[in-house]
């Protein structure tokens, strides 16, 4: 008898078990057909009963009580044409939430130049195709001071793994000896070396500045030749083009002074791994005309950056691979959102891809030792505190499971007041099997700030994804044992942590895995959206090809299950100056008990260094409340921000939007 031929419907049965619930006839019908098959469980074996379990599963997670403790997952419907590899999302001010795939970490889309990204608004479930100028998979993004979305950084070229790469290349360093002008050479400009008569040519454009001329005391005059790096092929595939020794090349096409004045000069040009290459090109997002605006490109070229908002709203880019692939060698640089414009730091500090560098008080950056790839495993992993003025860097020590930090997630702990960061999982650097489970805070207040282990996750886990929620808790979800979910590890497992009292509860579990280039934003209304998943493989013994997570799924935490949800009726002020105050009326049965400014989310690569909540002193009105906001830019930093209340049951209203102006603006 096989199972599927069962008719659940015409069997009669009384539900004796479920009576403390109102039971649909729906329900009854299902619930039925799971005492069936438990009868049936003896001739059909463990299918049935992995049927049964399955059937009684959806219905326990369905009853009111359940979602009241632990919330609730659902899918959001997306047509079609509306999925995509999303590997970056950001929340705007305009409630809407811009999803970016870039080419998605497919090399057929990066070769035919199909680059995506979908906005979508959560409240009408409504989705819109935006052009997409550049590569912007594996780029940086962070929020500006008026609302847009500043994107940096994205894919040059893909990598290639040892035994594919077909044509001999490499590094080519580019040398301009003179000091009256610069020089440009397109993409296809040939490099013949002088001792192997090898010819490469370039790849990508590449401008090499004017030489620097100074005069000593003695009044000598001195030049010193500009570089510029490019990435070279040889002409022709086949091993006999490869080089293995440092060569100077000559630039063809160059006569006179100029071919005196500009060579090349590059070391092996071999077949080894080629990694990924970043652009220099930046964007700002405008929500409100919803489309992409070109600003000036980085001094460096950069893939897995991070951006970081600094008090004057100005933004700090650090680290990526750059147009060769190498890690930018500590050059990091500040966009000024006024001038458009992008300068460099006076001095060096090097960190691995993605890091995760927190703004703290007096403008200093707190870097928590999370990262998310590629760089040495002895260089920049260590967390600390580091000073933009002094370039000094004061190390936070005691972090425990210190050789395992990649793919982990770091938060700035509700309320951002108290300083208190969290770093949760992680694992080895690159494939590393190594994984953890461990939960490590610090207080940066006190007068030696160290680590110390908080309670374990619910998993050891790589690529958890973290969210402060409005009643100062937090939500991790998923994430996956082993590098990339590599034998079937992925964790579908959620939890939420309370900071106040140090402890973690499990709730309800998510839809789906998700792992590398996942991740997960607080929306307006209190709900949580996740979203991506890349899995090296698709089956437990890795012989599949792992197919992109393209679903996005909604947990609605226990909160929003309560009646009685306080409301802001009205938005006072749109802009409201650091230490200013606004009043807004309140509907609310309960007591308001806290008011918090949220910052909205920018995710990828288990780093969204964007979100923090911050309290808000407020008294209390006949009709509302008057909140003030903190004077210190540092715990503020300018741009557009979530209101939202809480009564005394921890239960908060939905979001209002208010504009938080720079420090110097009228």
């Amino acid at each position: 008898m096989k199972f599927r031929s069962i008719t659940f419907r015409s069997i009669r049965f009384r539900p004796v078990s479920f009576r403390p619930y109102q039971i649909s006839r729906r329900t009854r019908r299902t619930a039925g057909g799971a005492a069936v098959v438990l009868v049936l469980a003896g001739m059909n074996g463990p299918a049935i009963w992995g049927y049964a379990s399955g059937q009684y599963r959806q219905y326990k997670i369905n009853q009111p009580a359940y979602k009241a403790r632990n919330g609730h997952w659902e899918a959001v419907d997306v047509p079609d044409e509306y999925r995509i590899n999303t590997i970056h999302a950001a929340l705007l001010h305009t409630g809407k939430v811009l999803l970016v795939a870039g080419s998605g970490n497919n090399a057929a889309n990066f070769k035919a130049k199909t680059f995506r990204t979908i906005l979508w608004d959560p409240v009408k479930n409504t989705f819109k195709n935006i052009p997409t100028p550049k590569d912007l998979f594996c780029a940086g993004h962070t929020q500006l001071p008026d609302g847009k979305l500043l994107v940096a950084g994205g894919t040059q070229r893909y990598e290639k793994l040892q035994g594919d790469v077909t044509k001999a290349g490499g590094l080519m360093v580019v040398h301009n000896e003179n000091p009256d002008k610069p020089m440009t050479f397109p993409a296809g400009t040939r490099f013949t070396g002088g001792r192997t008569g090898k010819t490469f040519e370039s790849k990508d454009p590449v401008l090499v500045p004017r030489a620097q001329k100074n005069t000593d005391k003695d009044g000598k005059v001195k030049v010193t030749a500009s570089t510029a790096r490019v990435y070279v092929e040889a002409l022709r595939k086949g091993p006999k083009y490869e080089t293995g020794l440092t060569d100077n090349y000559r630039i063809e096409g160059l006569t006179g002074d100029d071919a005196r004045n500009s060579y090349g000069i590059a070391n092996k040009l071999s077949f080894d791994k080629k990694d990924f290459q970043g652009i220099k090109d930046s964007f700002e997002f405008d929500p409100v005309a919803e489309r992409y605006l070109p600003v000036d490109p980085m001094n460096e070229a950069r893939w897995y950056p991070t951006l970081t908002t600094l008090p004057d709203g100005k933004v700090l880019s650090v680290s990526g691979l750059d147009e060769i692939g190498q890690v930018v060698p500590g050059k990091n640089e500040i966009f000024d959102p006024r001038t458009k414009k992008w300068t460099y730091l006076p001095q060096q500090r090097f960190f691995p891809t993605y890091p995760a560098l927190f703004l703290t008080e007096k403008g200093r950056i707190f870097y928590t030792g999370s990262n998310a790839g590629y760089g040495p495993a002895d260089q920049g992993r260590d967390p600390g505190l580091w000073d933009l003025q002094t370039n000094s860097f004061t190390p936070v020590p005691g972090i425990s499971d210190p050789d395992i930090l990649e793919t982990s997630m770091s938060v700035l702990l509700p309320p951002a007041q108290d300083q208190r960061y969290m770093v949760l999982g992680g694992g080895g650097v690159g494939e590393d099997k190594k994984v953890t489970a461990k939960t490590r805070i610090v207080d940066l207040r006190d007068s030696s700030p160290r680590f110390h282990d908080g309670p374990d996750l619910y998993a050891k886990v790589r690529y958890p994804s973290s969210v402060i929620l409005p009643d100062d808790t937090l939500l991790t979800t998923n994430g996956s044992g082993d590098y990339r979910g590599r034998s079937a590890s992925n964790v579908l497992r959620a939890e939420i942590y309370d900071p106040r009292a140090n402890s973690s509860r499990p709730v309800a579990d998510p839809l789906v895995g998700r792992n590398y280039h996942s991740g997960a934003l607080l929306l307006p209304d209190g709900r949580v959206m996740t979203f991506g998943s890349d899995s090296l493989f698709g089956d437990k013994d890795n012989t599949i090809p792992g197919t992109f997570q393209q679903e996005i799924d909604l947990y609605t935490p226990p909160y929003r299950f309560r009646a009685d949800k306080p409301e802001i009726k009205d938005t006072g002020d749109r802009t409201v100056k650091l230490g200013g105050s606004s009043h807004y009326r309140i509907d609310s049965v309960h007591p308001v008990a806290k008011a918090r400014l949220i910052r909205p989310g920018s995710f990828t690569h288990v780093t969204n260094i964007e979100q923090r909540s911050i309290a808000l002193d407020f008294s209390r009105t006949p009709d509302g409340i008057t909140v003030t906001l903190p004077k210190d830019p540092s715990l503020v930093p300018p741009g557009w921000y979530m209101l939202m209340v809480d009564d005394d049951r921890n239960t908060p209203s939905e979001a209002v939007w208010i504009r938080v102006p720079t420090a110097d603006e009228r």
